[in-house]
């Protein structure tokens, strides 16, 4: 005796497949979007993280080294385990220093200019990238050396050089009030939601100098929402 195979009639199969569907973009959401413990998409939560944000901005503007800052701001917010700063460098990536650049660091068209690209990491969380162009024949050789072959952080590498920051530029990318905020009412909750906070917040494009006032480094830096990986609890104060 055959035994039949059980299938379901078409309704049922559409609506289990209509429900495989929706358990799929759930769990596409759930994977891609912001759900950390405390973040909702309500004012009080704007302020705070508004404040997050211009603290980070502000000790990032305040220290020569962003290695150091983002260190600090690991340890200080428990963003792993073992709170340390490593670079993932992307050795495939060239961009050639342009007219522009060259003119910022100081060097003529046939100077050598070498280029990195890298991403911060705090554990498992990226907390930014950052494009760096730098002149070799102002770093010793054994700091060329450890760009060249390693993932150690730029700003660990020539930590000798007892260099100082100039900020170009410091863009927030994202606000999580609206220009003028302060005089407004504040946004109405949005339920349960959590705050959709986009991967890129904030932007920084400085010169490292060294001797009083030789450009040896541009760097483009991009702070991802990652900064914000803990949970935000009513106790937490920005």
């Amino acid at each position: 005796m055959k035994h039949k195979h059980w299938m379901p009639k078409p309704a049922a199969r559409l609506r289990l497949g209509a429900a495989a569907l929706l358990l799929l973009c759930a769990a596409t959401a759930r994977a891609d979007g912001w759900n950390y413990p405390g973040w909702r998409d309500d004012a009080a939560t704007r302020v705070k993280a508004l404040a997050l944000l211009q603290s980070v901005n502000a000790a990032l503007l305040s220290n020569p080294s962003a290695t150091r800052t983002l260190q600090q701001w690991c340890e200080a917010h428990h963003l792993a385990a073992e709170p340390r700063i490593r670079a993932l460098r992307d050795a495939t990536l060239r961009k050639p220093a342009d007219a522009e650049i060259r003119a910022q660091l100081q060097v003529g068209p046939d100077e050598q200019v070498g280029y990195r690209r890298v991403q911060l990491a705090c554990g498992e969380r990226v907390l930014s990238e950052a494009d760096n162009w730098y002149v070799p024949s102002r770093l010793t050789a054994e700091m060329n050396k450890l760009l060249d072959t390693s993932d150690t952080p730029f700003g660990t590498a020539v930590r000798a050089l007892n260099f100082t920051r100039r900020t170009e530029s410091a863009r927030l990318l994202w606000s999580p009030l609206p220009a003028g905020w302060e005089t407004r009412p504040l946004p109405a909750a949005a339920g349960q939601t959590g705050l959709d906070i986009p991967e890129r917040v904030l932007q920084h494009r400085a010169l490292l100098y060294k001797d009083g006032g030789v450009p040896f480094s541009l760097v483009v830096e991009t702070y991802r929402r990652e900064l914000f990986a803990f949970p935000l609890t009513p106790s937490a104060q920005p």
